[in-house]
Parts: structure tokens; C-alpha cells; sequence
């Protein structure tokens, strides 16, 4: 599967790096292509082109404040959860794909 993913914690910081990390290693171990956008303190890094979201089966919003420009997901299914939940259960992530 092709995923596209954002990650954004209110300071931007760690946390959102910290659940990107764990966002790619685990889609990589189940076999699913994956690229992480992260949004926080330095702004948007690794932003993600239209044209790989437009590819992609889905996406994944591992946020704690709302993603920064939305609207570029418009048709894709996108699965929400918080930070923590990408960083300490990341397999359970990957488990709502299918649902």
C-alpha cells in the first residue's frame, strides 16, 4: 500500500519527529511504501508533492494540532490519530487501514 503521512505536535519538536520514525519503520516492516511530512517548530519539512498524495491509497494525519494545509488531502481516505498513539502502538495504526 501507498501511504502518505503528516506528523505535528503543538511545539513541533520531538514528538513529531519521534512518531514519523516510527511511522516509517513500522509501515516499512509491513511491506507499505511510506513518506512522512513533518509540521511543527521548523515549519513544514519533507513536504509531501501533489503528485505523491495524489498516488497514494491513503493517508495517515499523526497530529496533535491541526495539519496545515488540508485541503491537498481532499479525496483521499485519511486515518487520524494522535501522536502518542503513532509513537507507542504504531502497529495498531497500520491495523485501522484496512477498517
Amino acid at each position: 500500500m501507498k501511504i502518505v503521512a503528516v506528523t505535528a505536535c503543538p511545539t513541533g519538536i520531538a514528538h513529531t519527529y519521534m512518531a514519523a520514525e516510527q511511522l516509517e519503520k513500522t509501515a516499512r516492516r509491513l511491506g507499505h511504501w511510506i513518506k512522512v511530512e513533518t509540521q511543527g517548530a521548523m515549519g513544514i519539512e519533507n513536504e509531501l508533492s501533489q503528485e505523491e498524495i495524489n498516488g497514494a491509497d491513503l493517508a495517515v494525519f499523526a497530529a496533535d494540532i491541526a495539519v496545515q494545509r488540508q485541503e491537498r488531502f481532499a479525496g483521499l481516505k485519511v486515518i487520524e490519530v494522535g501522536v502518542q498513539e503513532a509513537i507507542k502502538h504504531p502497529e495498531a495504526v497500520f491495523g485501522r487501514l484496512s477498517g
